[in-house]
C-alpha cells in the first residue's frame, strides 16, 4: 500500500468534512437548512460508496485510506444520530447503543492491530452501516416533510439498523476473539 494522498482518500476526507457541514445545517430550524442538511447527508453517503470503489478499482487502496474510510463513515452516521437524538427524533439510549458498539469494536480492532491481526469489514458491519444509513436519510426527510408513512418507515429502518448494530457488533467480537485465541 503507497502512502500518498489519493483521490479516493481526498474524497473521504470530504466525507468528514461534508459531515460537519451536516451537523450546522440540521440544527438549524429552517426549513432550507432541514433540506440542506439531507441532500449534504445523502451526498456524504454515496461517498461511502464511491471512494471504496475507486480506489479499489484503480489499485489507489492505501494505509491511510483504510484508516481514514471506517472512521469518515462513523463520524457522518453518529453526528447524524446525535443531531437526531438532540431533536428528540431519535431516543437517546439508542444512539448510546451505536457509540458502545462503534466503541467496542474499534477497541477490538485496535487491540488486534497491535499484534499485527487485522479485522476487516465484515459483510454484518457493511450491512448495518447502509441500513442506519438509509433510516437517516427516511428521519431526516421525514423531519421536513412531517407525512406518517415517512415516520413508521423510518422507525422500522431504525430498528432494524439498531438489530443489526448489535448484531454485527457481537460478530465482530467473537470473530475477534477467536483470532486473539490463536
Amino acid at each position: 500500500m503507497t502512502k500518498k494522498l489519493t483521490g479516493p482518500t481526498c474524497l473521504t476526507i470530504l466525507r468528514m468534512l461534508l459531515s460537519v457541514a451536516f451537523m450546522v445545517f440540521a440544527t438549524l430550524p429552517d426549513t432550507w437548512a432541514k433540506i440542506t442538511a439531507l441532500v449534504i447527508f445523502i451526498v456524504a453517503s454515496i461517498t461511502d460508496k464511491i471512494d471504496g470503489i475507486w480506489a479499489r478499482k484503480s489499485k489507489q487502496v492505501t494505509d491511510l485510506g483504510a484508516f481514514l474510510d471506517p472512521l469518515a463513515d462513523k463520524m457522518l452516521v453518529n453526528l447524524a444520530f446525535l443531531v437526531l437524538a438532540y431533536l428528540g427524533i431519535v431516543p437517546l439510549w439508542l444512539f448510546a447503543v451505536i457509540l458502545i458498539r462503534d466503541f467496542a469494536v474499534d477497541g477490538m480492532r485496535m487491540m488486534a492491530a497491535r499484534k499485527n491481526v487485522t479485522i476487516a469489514a465484515s459483510f454484518y458491519g457493511k450491512l448495518k452501516t447502509t441500513v442506519q444509513m438509509t433510516a437517516l436519510i427516511i428521519l431526516l426527510l421525514n423531519n421536513i416533510v412531517n407525512i406518517e408513512f415517512f415516520g413508521i418507515l423510518g422507525n422500522i429502518a431504525l430498528y432494524l439498523a439498531l438489530a443489526l448494530t448489535v448484531f454485527s457488533g457481537f460478530d465482530y467480537l467473537y470473530h475477534g476473539y477467536k483470532k486473539f485465541i490463536k
